[in-house]
Order: C-alpha cells, then structure tokens, then sequence
C-alpha cells in the first residue's frame, strides 16, 4: 500500500517537472517574459516583435484542434 502511493506521487512529481512550461500571453514557453524586440522603422512605425521563443503558440493550438474539412474529389469512375 504505502509503495503503491509513493510511485504515484514519485510519478506524478517527475511529471509535473518534465511538463512544466510557462503561460504567458502569447502561448506556452520555457519563460514567463518573451524576448520582446520593439523597434521603429524608417517611417516613424512602431513594431513589436514578440513570441519567437514560445514552445506553441494560442493560434497553433486552435489549428491543431479544428477538424480537417474532408476534400470532395469528385465524381471519378
């Protein structure tokens, strides 16, 4: 009894280290705060250029979990 539970909590442990990652505004990264790269062009525009280091973005989550319209080929014989 008292092994089984020590398992479980040693696994649930290493998972919970081996999965961490941050949740930050623009998806989940290694670090809460994104190397942000704020600049002004020739124009006068301001950009900001943030959320190149994330492990996967809010956007690519969306993408993954939408379902493929199936593609219609036809009437082929």
């Amino acid at each position: 009894m008292l092994q089984t539970t020590m398992t479980k909590l040693f696994l649930l442990l290493a998972f919970s280290l081996l999965f961490s990652g941050c949740i930050n505004k623009h998806g989940i990264s290694a670090k809460y705060y994104s190397d942000c790269k704020e600049y002004y062009d020739l124009q006068g525009y301001y950009h900001n250029e943030c959320g190149d280091d994330d492990i996967m973005t809010y956007k690519e989550m969306g993408d993954k979990f939408k379902r493929k319209k199936k593609v219609d080929k036809g009437n082929v014989y």
